[in-house]
């Protein structure tokens, strides 16, 4: 299969070049800068991008956008966020839909965001999209895939939890702390974490581009949640650490933004994977300590 992937560079991007390449697929990575051997460039806040590289093709995932929780979230960020996914879907999705050689498919990021704040409510691909910011940004960034799905393209939208991996995103930031024993519960600790190892994560992505009936949105999240209070006494006990006192919340406001804080840290969305796993998908990874234990190479 010949595969193009946006966000090639990140936690997610690398990874999935990486299987890509093992099972013998033959990968482009679109990126900005100029590009070696293996790549083709693309500028989506310039409006260009190489077409003749996309003719041919057989899938394409996209994974790029400015990053949602690495900054506090002032205005400027916020536009910066949603300005590169949508900005930079639409030139993709109009370019493919022009093409004489179209992919069979576009696989494209979203996340679990886009419910908003639920509660304890089930969230499958059915369920209502959410009023807050990352919910209007899901939405937008979705629907700028719009122009592929008229031209004819299979056009998968996967909504991804919190994923998980030693290498970056969130785990990464945890391990420092709650290896000092520093590590505890975020607020009430009973907002729901949908997550997902990053083997799965990729193995879902690779599921997706290979299973011809998976289309429209798709949640990629383990089958089991966990509320953060758990998700925080798991990685202690896999990691052999005490869990004290909770995180104080107030430092979490100073350093982020309480808009910030809500969505993200005392918020959440209880997921449930229900098209992936009607699709045939086997997780490897459906309970949160032997995933973690799996990752951070602990055994029993």
């Amino acid at each position: 299969m010949k595969v193009v992937v946006t966000g090639s560079s990140g936690l997610i991007g690398s990874a999935l070049v990486g299987a890509l390449q093992a099972r013998g697929d033959d990968v482009t990575r679109l990126v900005r800068r100029s590009p070696s051997t293996g790549e083709a460039r693309w500028d989506p806040e310039g409006g260009q991008i190489d077409t003749a590289a996309l003719e041919g093709q057989d899938a394409v995932v996209h994974l790029a956008g400015v990053g949602i929780g690495d900054h506090r979230w002032t205005e400027g960020h916020k536009r910066a966020v949603l300005d590169s996914r949508v900005q930079g879907t639409t030139l993709l999705a109009e370019t493919l839909a022009g093409l004489t050689d179209k992919p069979a498919v576009l696989a494209s990021a979203s996340a679990v965001g886009y419910y908003g704040l639920r509660g304890d409510e089930v969230l499958t691909e059915e369920s209502q999209p959410g009023d807050d910011y990352l919910a209007e940004v899901c939405k937008q960034w979705e629907g700028a895939t719009a122009p592929a799905e008229r031209a004819g393209i299979r056009v998968a939208h996967f909504r991804t939890g919190l994923v998980l991996s030693p290498d970056g995103g969130a785990l990464q930031q945890m391990l420092l702390p709650f290896r000092l024993g520093l590590g505890g519960r975020i607020g009430s600790g009973r907002q729901w974490w949908s997550w997902i190892a990053i083997d799965d994560e990729v193995g879902a992505i690779l599921h997706i581009l290979d299973q011809d009936h998976m289309s429209g949105p798709v949640n990629l999240a383990a089958p089991n949640p966990t509320r953060n209070e758990e998700f925080t006494r798991t990685l202690n006990k896999v990691l052999h650490r005490p869990t004290l006192l909770p995180t104080p919340t107030f430092a979490l406001r100073l350093l982020f933004g309480s808009e910030m804080v809500e969505e993200m840290f005392l918020g959440g969305q209880r997921v449930s994977p229900t098209r992936l796993q009607a699709g045939g998908y086997d997780f490897r990874h459906t309970e949160l300590e032997g995933a973690l234990r799996f990752l951070l190479h602990k055994g029993t």
